[in-house]
């Protein structure tokens, strides 16, 4: 009996410490969060660091952004829009909130496009770089009326710490 009571106080003490750990480190982390009012902000990708990780819309719940205290920066892209750039210091515990704001910029005379091209990837939450510029979302070109050239792909599993930011500072 008593070896039975002792593995239970073990065992108790070990999730109290586990969940005052827990505490402590959610107070050292500071959360971000994203808003943006209509589709272009809400599609747009995020690269924070020069890393990306998803986009606007899927970053929330479990996908929520928790990073440590410091200085990082933050881009959002999205095609035909000029990069929302932020530098944020964040602080312990912060929670940060980035008001997404997209300004479209004119895009070059559509007349002169020779073709249009229909991607099917998976997975579809893929990012889409055309010439070294972040175009959108694999799902955004998929679609009736895109198709002039169709690629269908699987892309391979790799690391995170294969992955590159992506996009050239040219």
């Amino acid at each position: 009996m008593l070896k039975r009571s002792t593995s239970c106080l073990l065992a108790l003490i070990c999730l109290l410490t586990f969940a005052v750990m827990t505490l402590a480190q959610n107070q050292i982390m500071s959360e971000l969060r994203f808003t943006g009012a209509g589709n272009a902000e809400k599609n747009a990708g995020v690269w924070i660091d020069g890393q990306y990780v998803g986009y606007v819309k899927e970053l929330k719940g479990d996908r929520k952004i928790m990073l440590l205290p410091g200085k990082h920066e933050i881009i959002v892209r999205q095609a035909w829009c000029k990069d929302y750039v932020e530098e944020a210091v964040l602080e312990p515990g912060e929670l940060h909130v980035v008001q997404v704001a997209m300004t479209k910029v004119t895009p070059a005379d559509p007349s002169s496009a020779t073709a249009e091209l229909k991607i099917s990837a998976t997975p579809t939450r893929a990012v889409v770089f055309v010439d070294d510029q972040f175009a959108g979302h694999v799902d955004e070109f998929d679609g009736v009326g895109r198709q002039k050239l169709k690629i269908k792909t699987e892309l391979m599993k790799g690391s995170i710490t294969e992955a590159g930011p992506l996009v050239s500072a040219n």
